[in-house]
């Protein structure tokens, strides 16, 4: 609703509140020189393309376009999937009064006027959705602010976010939020908005009678830049409608689209949610000994600008926690490769790089060392783990001996195979077997030396 002079709610169609500073995607969009992504916005949620899996009737997403339901939702997932335009059209198709602010502009005095201000319409009777593009920008102070607001509905929270709310986002307020994850366009859906680009009429418009065509080759070019991103198919379509327009043609072709695009961007943001999607591939690629999957994301990691010594740090942990003991010279080739990132740089420091990848993805694997650490981490945080026996305890301060500290130690040095039959461990945990190594690469060796050992050590019970 809209309010007369006296602050009082009238009948009539909700427009968006903009606080000072506080703008976002959907403010200032209504004028001529708007982009053809802004033209083509969907009114209503049948309009939607994509998101079919968040669509069926009766979900939250219906129900909160529909304001049949107050629950504060946080949208999840890249660019050009549809964030912004859902809470557009719940923008138009609700009655309450809609107000936008952009993480990126607003800060804490912004938040708490827009609260206050949904405050008094509630006693109003008027509810407030609030729309927060950008929300993985909020610092944890501004997102503190929105907590009590959205507990006690004082507003229905739409935010929008690249990135995974689990790590940029503070646990109480999502907990009372609902996560709907959006996914990038198919195929079918590209094909959907440029269809509709093309003939609607708010979408392309040749200054002659004839439309745009589009040739079937321009439009697979179209597919294949976009990457899902609804947003860049509408982006390159427009541009390369312009280069047609400007030849004095009507049928736009791959050249158009080339032309229109340098190259396909690669979808990655270094402070995002894909960063971390990439790096995960990267170390699970290797994890797996795919050395081609592996170098295929390590590309894209060096041609999105990742820091080097981001992933030189990410080599070195994989060479102890996946290989390991199965091949212990590939530690040595990370740290080396890590070093190399700092003596040479970029790019040149990219071939090091994919040498630690190749040796890691290729050698033999094995997670013993790791897991047998986490094993006997998990026993001392059990509690486990009595009194260090008094044979192992420090005998060089005085009075130390006085104690019996060093009584009895054997020095291995002076045994047969250089092992000395003590007690090692603390009594509690005598018959822990916290190493059990693999038959993977150097590590089979260790395996058939370990039940020797520990025979010796008198432990093979």
């Amino acid at each position: 609703m809209e309010e007369d002079l006296f602050g009082n709610p009238v009948e009539g169609k909700p427009s968006g509140d903009r606080m000072p500073g506080t703008g976002g995607s959907l403010t200032d969009t209504e004028h001529a020189g708007a982009p053809l992504a802004v033209r083509l916005r969907p009114r209503t949620i049948d309009e939607i393309v994509g998101q079919q899996h968040l669509l069926a009737p009766g979900s939250p997403l219906r129900r909160l376009a529909s304001g049949t339901t107050a629950m504060s939702v946080f949208l999840w997932g890249p660019p050009g999937v549809g964030k912004t335009t859902i809470a557009s059209v719940v923008s138009q198709s609700t009655d309450a009064k809609f107000v936008e602010i952009s993480a990126v502009t607003a800060g804490v005095k912004d938040v708490r006027a827009v609260l206050d201000r949904a405050r008094k319409d509630l006693a109003k009777m008027v509810r407030t959705v609030l729309f927060v593009d950008e929300v993985h920008r909020f610092s944890k102070a501004q997102q503190d602010v929105l907590l009590p607001a959205v507990e006690n509905r004082i507003v229905t929270l739409i935010a929008a976010t690249t990135e995974n709310p689990s790590f940029s986002v503070i646990s109480p307020l999502l907990s009372r939020s609902l996560l709907l994850t959006l996914k990038p366009l198919t195929d079918d859906d590209i094909d959907t908005l440029i269809t509709r680009a093309l003939t609607d009429e708010r979408g392309l418009h040749p200054t002659g009678a004839e439309r745009f065509e589009l040739s079937d080759d321009a439009r697979t070019a179209i597919r294949q830049f976009a990457s899902g991103d609804a947003r860049r198919v509408l982006t390159y379509l427009e541009e390369a409608a312009a280069g047609a327009e400007a030849s004095g043609e009507t049928t736009i072709t791959t050249e158009h689209v080339e032309a229109a695009v340098d190259r396909a961007s690669v979808r990655y943001d270094a402070g995002g949610d894909m960063h971390y999607d990439v790096t995960s591939a990267f170390i699970k690629s290797i994890r797996g000994s795919d050395v081609d999957a592996a170098l295929h994301y390590l590309a894209r990691m060096v041609v999105a600008g990742e820091d080097p010594r981001f992933i030189a740090r990410r080599l070195v942990i994989s060479a102890s926690e996946d290989i390991g003991m199965a091949d212990p010279s590939c530690l040595q080739t990370c740290v080396a490769a890590a070093q190399a990132v700092q003596l040479i740089g970029m790019p040149e420091a990219r071939i090091n790089l994919a040498q630690a990848t190749v040796a890691c993805a290729m050698a033999p694997k094995s997670n013993a060392a790791y897991m047998g650490l986490n094993k006997a981490v998990a026993d001392v945080e059990a509690g486990r783990g009595g009194a260090v026996p008094l044979h192992l305890r420090d005998a060089h301060y005085p009075g130390a001996k006085g104690l019996g500290h060093g009584k009895d130690y054997v020095y291995a040095h002076n045994q047969p195979h250089a092992i000395a039959k003590q007690t090692y461990l603390p009594e509690d945990l005598a018959d822990a077997r916290y190493y059990e190594p693999t038959e993977h690469g150097h590590e089979a060796a260790i395996a058939q030396r370990l039940p020797i050992v520990r025979k010796l050590l008198g432990r093979d019970g």
